[in-house]
């Protein structure tokens, strides 16, 4: 993930907590080399599992990280989409502006 994107306060905890900061990389390392998704379809579930979890800066991020892997403005946006039958309207409508944000700065 850019420099660029990650708040202050993440990498203040980052820096207070040297040591929770590398077993949260490790632990997201193992995470991703558990299965067969690769890293496109790894970003797009966790864009809905953000979506799902109303965490703006995940939304933000895992849009990013999504379109860096190679999904498609259209895919991370049906990502969206799916987040109104499963976490609600009003959470898709956020996610949606989080996400539009995204797309609108690439």
């Amino acid at each position: 993930m850019p420099g660029d994107y990650l708040p202050d306060v993440y990498r203040r905890l980052r820096d207070r907590f040297p040591e929770v900061a590398s077993a949260l990389d490790k632990l997201g390392q193992a995470s991703a080399s558990a299965g067969p998704l690769d890293e496109r379809a790894q970003q797009l579930v966790k864009l809905g599992i953000a979506i799902g979890a109303l965490a703006e800066g995940s939304v933000r991020s895992h849009a990013r990280r999504a379109l860096e892997a190679g999904a498609t403005s259209d895919e991370v946006m049906h990502v969206v989409a799916l987040a109104v039958s499963t976490r609600g309207f009003p959470a898709a409508v956020a996610a949606f502006s989080w996400v539009e944000d995204v797309l609108k700065a690439r």
